[in-house]
């Protein structure tokens, strides 16, 4: 089925504890009024489920989510959102990933899958245009993601291979930050929708299509596409990203002070120039690979040929994993992070959290919290990855000290005690990506206010603070670059606005940094045919993210969650940021007033009324 103008309009139900599957409209009043993704997954969530709902049962849905954009020809369209309420934050979760499944889905016929209830045994789903089959996964439970995904494109081969989406071992096991596989190469691991699958015994969804996305303007898309394809290809963020993937941000970063080093605890690393872009290019990159339809091709595939830390060729540790494997436990082996990658990737496991779980574990080692007798006689001291690979299987098996681990640092840290919880770095539960606030200290509020929790991706503020890209048609100012904590929440709130939306229409944001705010609302108007300016794209961004916060805040979460924990807050003398500590209380007190939030963090009626959300107001302040 072909989908006109950017959507298919229909949503795929599938209910995997009654087995009934079937085909609900999208309406173009609210397709348009929360775009696609995490957006319109937030507004089906607040209509038809309960914020309150045990993230591992079956009552909590599992909901994919493409956008109008996804499965054309544009550059950096081809992501997709899952979400749920997370297991790991019991707040609002979003993951997001590019690869080819969500093209194919729009392939397919669907703008998404919802998917209810639990099935009594493994299973998987089977959708071929319209031909959607519940099949039994009896023998690929207990497997890898790579096996399972190399035998179900087998299985189902064809004239067109299937797109995947599968779980391993560790979203099997309910790891709380289990991620999910697209086609062994692109992971969502934020906030563990993982474990919601696996909680609902679904392994994995085979997806084909042989549909089209059709523009609406055919000839204002071909134009728009020639001149975004164009500043792609001419941007020094591309070119950066195509020569030494995302890994080349470590050298920049440690000359910046966005690389945090010993469990965020360290002001310099001498080993980070052997684990960066550079080296993995020079020693073990065999080729690139790029999402559907990119030109940036940022993605590394290497392989490590002999010793102890052999890999096969596959995809290779992004940044965030060359941190949290590599300056986070003060590990220079960078064959040692590649290994750690690939059994993330196998096991299926979200590198960020996990790498920061076992950096926390290892603090807690060295002062003496944790003893050889509770990590059943591991070692964790500070540049030892063979210690960290050895928890890493633990925690994805969920054997020994693997089991607590499993639970992710903040809920870990709750059942060791006697302080471990000082040395937990996260926010609301999710642990903080791999950049600085100390260097940085707009990131510092973003990761603060983030309605998931620390949160690297959602917004546009990484890009903006370290002058990678202006934007300055939506507002931007220069004095916007810098440590300083005045002003930052104006530039937040602003690159918010710009970010959300940006997610989700499923646009990268690597591509996006490429362009302007024009030439996204150019790209919605010339797929979706609807009139559409950058100002639209701003207020559907405000929209947005008011209503993803407003589910994170009836999930539980209050104004005393939007702090930073204390190790990201030590001022780091030696460090390229020496000093510089942001102030969290100005930089809050601004951002809470600008947004219009309360004392408490919550949206206020007025304002969620003015953004269209009577919804979610009336859930709010039900009773007040």
């Amino acid at each position: 089925m072909d989908c006109q103008a950017g959507y298919a309009k229909r949503l795929l139900e599938v209910n995997l504890s009654d087995k009934n599957i079937r085909t609900s409209p999208l309406e173009d009043k609210m397709l348009m009024k929360f775009l696609g993704g995490g957006g319109l997954a937030a507004q089906l969530f607040l209509e038809r489920f309960s914020p309150g709902t045990d993230p591992l049962s079956p009552e909590n849905p599992l909901i994919v989510m493409t956008g109008p954009l996804v499965g054309t020809r544009l550059p950096g369209t081809s992501r997709f959102a899952i979400c749920a309420r997370s297991p790991l934050t019991g707040f609002w979760g979003i993951g997001t990933c590019g690869g080819n499944f969500g093209p194919e889905l729009k392939f397919a016929g669907y703008d998404g899958i919802l998917l209810e209830g639990a099935s009594e045994k493994p299973v998987y789903l089977v959708v071929d245009d319209e031909s959607v089959d519940i099949q039994d996964a009896s023998d690929l439970w207990g497997k890898d993601i790579y096996d399972v995904t190399d035998i179900l494109k087998e299985r189902h081969s064809g004239t067109r291979k299937p797109k995947i989406l599968a779980i391993g071992q560790a979203g099997e096991n309910q790891v709380l930050y289990a991620s999910i596989a697209n086609d062994k190469a692109h992971y969502i691991g934020r906030t563990g929708m993982g474990a919601v699958m696996g909680s609902k015994q679904l392994k994995a969804i085979v997806v084909r299509g042989t549909g089209k996305v059709l523009p609406a303007l055919e000839e204002k898309y071909e134009a728009v596409r020639s001149s975004v394809m164009e500043k792609c290809k001419s941007s020094m963020v591309a070119q950066s990203l195509q020569s030494m993937g995302t890994a080349a941000a470590m050298d920049l970063g440690m000359m910046t002070g966005d690389v945090p080093i010993r469990n965020w605890t360290g002001a310099e690393f001498e080993g980070s120039g052997q684990i960066g872009g550079p080296a993995m290019t020079a020693d073990y990159l065999t080729k690139v690979h790029a999402c559907y339809a990119c030109p940036i091709a940022c993605k590394r595939v290497v392989k490590v040929d002999s010793g102890p830390y052999q890999t096969a060729e596959g995809p290779g540790p992004e940044y965030e994993t060359c941190c949290t494997f590599g300056s986070y436990i003060e590990n220079d082996n960078l064959e040692g992070i590649i290994k750690a990658n690939e059994l993330c990737n196998l096991y299926g496991l979200d590198t960020i959290t996990c790498g920061a779980t076992i950096a926390f574990a290892m603090e807690c080692y060295e002062k003496g919290i944790l003893t050889a007798a509770d990590t059943d006689g591991i070692e964790l001291k500070w540049g030892d990855i063979d210690a960290a690979l050895k928890m890493l299987e633990k925690i994805a098996t969920r054997q020994g000290i693997g089991d607590i681990l499993a639970e992710g640092s903040t809920r870990a840290a709750k059942k060791i005690g006697n302080g471990a919880e000082d040395l937990v770095v996260a926010v609301k539960g999710l642990e903080l990506p791999a950049h600085d606030p100390r260097g940085f200290h707009g990131m510092g509020l973003e990761y603060a206010v983030g309605y998931r929790g620390a949160c690297h991706l959602q917004h546009m503020s990484l890009y903006i603070e370290q002058g990678m890209s202006s934007f300055e048609e939506a507002g931007f100012k220069d004095d916007y670059i810098g440590t300083e904590s005045q002003g930052k929440a104006e530039m937040v709130l602003l690159s918010q606005n710009m970010g959300v939306p940006a997610s989700s229409i499923c646009l990268c944001v690597f591509a996006y940094a490429c362009m302007d705010v024009q030439d996204v609302a150019d790209m919605i108007h010339s797929v979706t045919g609807r009139e559409f300016s950058a100002q639209d794209l701003l207020d559907a961004g405000e929209r947005i993210w008011l209503l993803m916060r407003g589910m994170t805040n009836l999930m539980g979460a209050t104004g005393a969650d939007d702090r930073l924990p204390p190790n990201s807050l030590i001022p780091l003398e030696a460090s390229m940021s020496a000093g510089s500590v942001p102030d969290m209380d100005l930089m809050i007190k601004e951002y809470y007033a600008l947004r219009g939030l309360d004392a408490n963090g919550v949206p206020t009626m007025e304002v969620l009324k003015k953004a269209g959300l009577t919804a979610l107001a009336d859930k709010l302040y039900a009773g007040k």
